[in-house]
C-alpha cells in the first residue's frame, strides 16, 4: 500500500513539508509506502470548464504544461491521498485549489473511494476555513475522510516552528496511525471491497 502526500507550499522544506513528513514518517513506521510530491513555485493552471478531458476521455487534464498531470500519474499507484496546504487569507494556498480542482474533474476516478485527508498550517487563524474547503472536494469524490484527534492543523510561521508545536505534531501522527489502520482494514485479504455507487442523477435548478 502507499499514500501520496502533496506539499501545496512552494517552500520545499517549510511547516508544511514538516507536518507532512511527520504523517509520512508514521504511515511508514506502520509499514505503508509513502511520497512526498512538491508543487513547487511554477505556475498551476487554473480549471476553465472548458470539459475536453471529459468530452476525450482523457483520464487527465487537456492542459500539460504545469504538475497537474505529473500528480495526476502519481494517483495510478496511490492507495490514499493527503494534501498539505498553508494558509492564506484564511483559504489554502491558490495554487493547492487550482490542482485539486483539475486533477479531481479530469482524473477522479483515480481517487473514488481512496481515504483521503486535509493538512492545513498557518500562523494564527483561519486553518479551520482552509480545512473545511479542502474536505469538501474530498466529500464530493466519494473519499474517505480520515480523522484525527483533532483538526489536521499545525502551527508555525517561520521555517521549522512547527516542528515545536507539540500537540500538532501528535494530531499529524494520529492520523498517519488513523490512516494506516483504515487502510489495512479496506486491503484485508488483499482486495478491497467497494460499495456498488448508483448511477449519479443530477437535478439542475433552472428549468
Amino acid at each position: 500500500m502507499k499514500v501520496l502526500l502533496i506539499n501545496g507550499s512552494p517552500r520545499r522544506n517549510g511547516n508544511t513539508f514538516l507536518a507532512l513528513s511527520e504523517i509520512s514518517k508514521t504511515l511508514e513506521q506502520n509499514g505503508i509506502e509513502t511520497e512526498i510530491a512538491q508543487i513547487g513555485v511554477k505556475a498551476v493552471r487554473s480549471c476553465i470548464a472548458c470539459y475536453q478531458c471529459g468530452a476525450k476521455n482523457l483520464g487527465r487534464c487537456v492542459f500539460d504544461d504545469d504538475i497537474c498531470n505529473r500528480i495526476v500519474e502519481k494517483l495510478d499507484t496511490a492507495d490514499a491521498l493527503v494534501i498539505g496546504s498553508p494558509v492564506y487569507y484564511g483559504q489554502p494556498n491558490g495554487a493547492v485549489l487550482s490542482l485539486m480542482q483539475r486533477m479531481f474533474f479530469s482524473a477522479g476516478s483515480k481517487v473514488q473511494n481512496k481515504p483521503a485527508a486535509a493538512v492545513c498550517v498557518c500562523r494564527r487563524g483561519g486553518a479551520t476555513a482552509a480545512f473545511q474547503t479542502m474536505n469538501m472536494a474530498f466529500e464530493m469524490m466519494n473519499m474517505p475522510v480520515v480523522t484525527s484527534q483533532y483538526w489536521n492543523i499545525v502551527y508555525g510561521r517561520e521555517q521549522g516552528e512547527a516542528a515545536l508545536d507539540a500537540e500538532g505534531m501528535q494530531t499529524m501522527r494520529t492520523l498517519g496511525n488513523n490512516m494506516a489502520w483504515l487502510l489495512k482494514k479496506i486491503h484485508a485479504g488483499g482486495s478491497a471491497d467497494y460499495p456498488e455507487r448508483e448511477p449519479w442523477q443530477p437535478m439542475h435548478f433552472i428549468r
